[in-house]
């Protein structure tokens, strides 16, 4: 990448950085195209996607149905409520 184009990346980003951190940036970037590159070379034509690295197959369960609670039951337990609602003390 351009020295000035990463500038101008830099700032369209309202990055405040010296010249110091720009050049370890522009490292850090050379790098990552370089492997970019490396990567775009690899054929994977016949790799079928998945969701991740690691995993082969989905990790879903099977839906299940449960037994719903009773509202009263959850505001009988409340600690405050205001008409029928869970009263919160403001956090802020």
């Amino acid at each position: 990448m351009d020295p000035a184009e990463l500038k101008t990346t830099v700032d369209m980003a309202m990055l405040e950085m010296d010249e110091r951190h720009i050049a370890a940036l522009e490292g850090a970037v050379q790098q990552m195209l370089e492997y970019f590159t490396t990567m775009s070379s690899i054929d994977v034509e016949n790799v079928e996607p998945t969701t991740h690295a690691l995993v082969t197959s989905n990790r879903v369960r099977p839906d299940q149905n449960e037994r719903a609670v009773d509202p009263d039951t959850l505001l009988e337990n409340a600690a405050d409520l205001e008409d029928r609602l869970i009263a919160i003390p403001n956090v802020l």
